[in-house]
């Protein structure tokens, strides 16, 4: 109804345009103003109602300027074909102009297309948005397109996408309109080339990040094999050297020999039975399956715990508790390992003539156990990546697989907490692992 209206505005319009302009211009010189009536209506509505316009500017033009006036006859029949002459060329004119429009809606659409398709999103999310606009440019009602080189779909006119000699998909076109024939050839080859790409690319991509993903896997599985290599083969050699000495019948041992291989024996047992703990824990973590165990329990009995797997070690470790005892409801197990893994890393890092110091505080929601050692610090390029696995600060300070610290952070956020380091190179560093704190209610 807009069009009509518009389109007979648009002849009234000129009309009186030509009326005001009679007395100075020849009046056959001013049909051609009736174009300004035809053009916009080809442009936003079409051949048809182009058309329609032209026919009715050439009768308004005969019945109100042509003599006799008033009346669709004329007195001089070579107005006859003036007027023909202008119905032709306002038709052409019309077709030229909705051919132009269409051109420009089709090359918009492309332009939209490809900037959606090669911006990064999944070419089947994107889909539906593309039929609805390719249904809009090719005039019909409804369009559907299935990717793939050999799926038909069912219902409607089928075409298939072909694009560098490869189908690569299929559109059904429902109550397809005949002009559209010629836009189908110009639309849908383009189309194709355009899905063609985009797939592609998706499959580029997925190539590439298979291909960075077993990179990643190499890289960590050689990682492991360097370090582990090393932590197994060191305790190993020191037990095998260790039980050689001690099954040698032609060496003569004092009983303090025999103690110290056997203490060397049960180190180096101890060392090896943690290395094979933190690579199962890790590969728990890894995998999702360590499931805490929750139970509530004392701060001060975390502590105690992670002291007491240290052994002798533990005497080098000085302890500051609150006066009132602070409660988190965790795996008391996985949380011990992972404050164990601290103070271990602390002390590797720290002299034999230093203390290191665990300070037991707390905030209005979270139970803070600090770990502080007076070491060499934490270079600032380290801070990012020490919690990750088989990872070591540039320090050169012992050997280690570089898991204690990768496998405390699983184990905390596991239970809902977290671990940070503060540290200034050269000035030690302090490792603060935070609980959620659990506020018990004490009874009368």
């Amino acid at each position: 109804m807009y069009a009509a209206l518009t389109s007979v505005g648009a002849v009234v319009l000129v009309t009186g345009a030509i009326e005001v302009l009679k007395e100075h211009v020849p009046v056959l010189s001013l049909a051609v103003l009736y174009l300004l009536a035809v053009l916009p209506v080809a442009i936003f509505w079409g051949l048809g109602y182009a058309v329609g316009v032209a026919v009715a500017s050439m009768l308004a033009f005969n019945f109100f300027f042509l003599p006799p006036l008033y009346t669709l006859t004329l007195q001089d029949s070579r107005n006859w074909f003036a007027l023909l002459v202008f119905l032709v060329t306002a038709v052409v004119v019309s077709e030229l102009a909705a051919r132009s429009r269409r051109q420009a809606n089709e090359s918009a659409l492309l332009a939209r297309v490809a900037g959606s398709l090669l911006q990064g999103g999944e070419v089947s999310s994107e889909l539906e948005r593309i039929e609805a606009e390719v249904a809009a440019a090719l005039g019909v009602e409804r369009a559907r397109i299935v990717l793939g080189g050999g799926e038909d779909v069912v219902g409607g006119e089928e075409y298939a996408l072909t694009a560098g000699g490869r189908r690569v998909g299929t559109i059904m076109l429902v109550r397809s309109r005949r002009w559209s024939a010629a836009a189908r050839r110009r639309l849908l080859p383009a189309l194709a080339t355009l899905l063609g790409v985009a797939i592609d690319r998706e499959r580029l991509a997925r190539e590439a990040f298979e291909a960075e993903t077993l990179r990643r896997s190499d890289a960590m599985k050689t990682a492991i094999l360097r370090a582990v290599s090393h932590d197994l083969r060191t305790p190993l050699m020191a037990i095998l050297t260790s039980a050689s000495a001690l099954n040698r019948s032609d060496f003569t041992l004092t009983e303090s020999d025999q103690r110290e291989l056997l203490q060397t024996v049960l180190d180096e047992a101890r060392r090896l039975d943690r290395l094979v703990a933190n690579l199962l824990d890790l590969s728990r973590l890894q995998a999702g399956a360590a499931e805490p165990r929750a139970e509530l329990v004392a701060a001060d009995d975390l502590v105690v715990e992670a002291l007491e797997s240290l052994g002798v070690n533990a005497g080098r470790v000085d302890v500051a508790l609150p006066e009132e005892p602070l409660a988190v409801r965790v795996d008391a197990q996985q949380v011990q390992r992972a404050l164990a893994n601290l103070l271990e890393n602390a002390l590797k890092y720290s002299s034999s003539a230093e203390r290191v110091q665990v300070r037991v505080a707390s905030t209005s929601t979270e139970v803070l156990l600090r770990v502080i050692d007076r070491g060499p610090g934490v270079a600032t390029a380290d801070l990012g990546r020490i919690f990750s696995p088989f990872q070591r600060g540039s320090v050169p300070v012992g050997r280690g697989a570089g898991l204690g610290l990768a496998i405390a952070q699983g184990f905390a956020e596991a239970n809902g907490g977290r671990i940070w380091v503060e540290s200034h190179e050269g000035q030690g560093a302090t490792f603060v692992l935070a609980l959620p704190l659990v506020r018990v209610e004490v009874g009368a």
